[in-house]
């Protein structure tokens, strides 16, 4: 039975589906020509050939529509993620493999005209652009349609991110269809305009958006203009550069040097390394979420053993280090990205369904909850029942740490706060914990006071 995707629906030329649990996608018949012109021009094989677009194969349509006129079978992603969850370097990474593209495109006679974010995801350690469809042939003289979407996309909130402060990157989760120019413009700061190609890209494009607003007059711009070949590319090339020359330095932040400013000692961080990896065997699981993973050290106990693994965590720095550091040793099996759990990915779009919120998107087999169970029900105040039931609502088994009052952690956090926490102790959190899971192992973390405790599924 066919199940269509809900947040695919906007694209005419076809649309995503779930058969038999494998993600496909159908071709319309009226996108038979462009489609056939990508296949045949050598763009194709070339993108896939760089790593730069998703390999599919094409299966036998099957009965269903009869406006079909292929169906695509792509090569199967772990895990969706969206812009609103990557750190500074994701979306730059993502924002340079989409003009790489563009330029390839160009060189085979075709065009990219869709250059949404969201047709990026990350699969097996780098970016790959994920919509076959969004190619069409190129016409001498035609701007290039997907100009301003690159720059909501990619551009501007990059340029908030480098320039303004990093945490304006939430501004993606309420603007899914890029950040407005008008805006960014007004939101960055005045130096920017003395930077050429913030000035052209993002300050005087907003201009012109809000001088030429009206709808007639944009579209008889629009169907009047002409750019040349070399006038394409060298509108592509000036968004590379202003890509590359944006930056910025992971520091300062609340938990990006959360491994130099912690009581473990030597001791307590090899047997809590051990016991963890003894827990992951034991399970076997296909994928892993690290909820509160920090720079990755923990996530890499199941990224090493091939398993799929996602490091989350609310600090920005701590995510742009891991992925910087997963990127530089070409580490396929780990997938860094931000995630607040007080306030997790929502679903958003329309109907709510366009984009999976996070619980969505699992529950997967084994989820690691390391020292942050305290976070949540201390710093957080949400009773530790709650925060069992979120946390059995995202993984059948659960590889998670219980950090007591007594430990220094914890006394850092009720320094400056009274101590409304009667229930938090190893007893309540077993009672609470017990509701949802079964108890199949514990374990105490040896030179320190912590214990991790493996759960899973009750047995029926």
């Amino acid at each position: 039975m066919n199940s269509r995707i809900p947040g695919s629906f906007r694209d005419p030329s076809g649309f995503l589906f779930v058969r038999d649990g494998i993600v496909l996608r159908q071709v319309n018949r009226a996108f038979s020509e462009p489609y056939e012109r990508m296949m045949d021009s050598g763009f194709y094989e070339a993108a896939v050939k760089r790593g730069l677009l998703i390999a599919h194969e094409e299966i036998d349509p099957g009965v269903g529509d009869t406006g079909v006129y292929k169906v695509l079978r792509p090569v199967q992603l772990d895990f969706i993620s969206y812009p609103y969850e990557w750190s500074f370097s994701q979306l730059r990474d993502a924002a340079s493999l989409t003009i790489e593209l563009q330029k390839l495109a160009i060189e085979h006679g075709m065009n990219l005209r869709d250059a949404s974010a969201y047709n990026v995801q990350f699969h097996r350690g780098r970016p790959v652009f994920i919509d076959t469809l969004s190619f069409e042939p190129y016409e001498e003289g035609r701007p290039w349609v997907a100009y301003q979407q690159f720059c909501k996309h990619f551009l501007a909130p990059l340029a908030l991110m480098a320039h303004t402060h990093i945490e304006l990157r939430r501004l993606l989760r309420v603007n899914i269809d890029g950040i407005p120019l008008d805006v960014a413009a007004a939101a960055l700061p005045w130096r920017t305009r003395f930077r050429p190609s913030l000035l052209a890209h993002i300050h005087l494009h907003a201009r012109a958006q809000s001088k030429h607003s009206d709808t007639r007059e944009s579209a008889d711009r629009a169907n009047t203009a002409t750019v040349s070949r070399n006038g394409m590319i060298g509108l592509v090339d000036s968004l590379g550069s202003a890509v590359r020359k944006l930056k910025w330095n992971p520091a300062g932040t609340e938990w990006g040097d959360y491994y130099e400013d912690t009581n473990y000692s030597d001791e307590a961080s090899k047997s809590k390394a051990e016991v963890v990896t003894a827990m992951l065997d034991r399970i076997g699981p296909s994928q892993v979420w690290d909820l509160g993973g920090n720079t990755g050290v923990y996530s890499r106990l199941a990224a090493d053993r091939g398993i799929p693994t996602l490091s989350f965590d609310i600090d920005p720095a701590a995510v742009e280090k891991n992925y910087r550091r997963a990127r530089e040793q070409k580490e396929e099996m780990i997938l860094p990205l931000i995630m607040d759990l007080t306030n997790p990915s929502p679903g958003v779009g329309w109907a709510s369904r366009e984009r999976n919120s996070l619980a969505n998107r699992g529950p997967v087999d084994l989820v690691l909850a390391l020292a942050l169970v305290h976070h949540l029900a201390i710093s957080n105040n949400v009773p530790l029942g709650m925060v069992a039931e979120m946390l059995a609502s995202l993984g059948r088994h659960l590889v998670i740490e219980f950090v007591p009052k007594s430990d220094s952690q914890v006394q850092r956090l009720l320094a400056t706060r009274p101590d409304i926490f009667p229930g938090y102790d190893e007893a309540g959190f077993e009672r609470a914990f017990s509701e949802h899971f079964a108890l199949l192992d514990q374990q105490p973390v040896a030179g320190s006071e912590r214990t991790l405790y493996l759960l899973g599924p009750h047995q029926t």
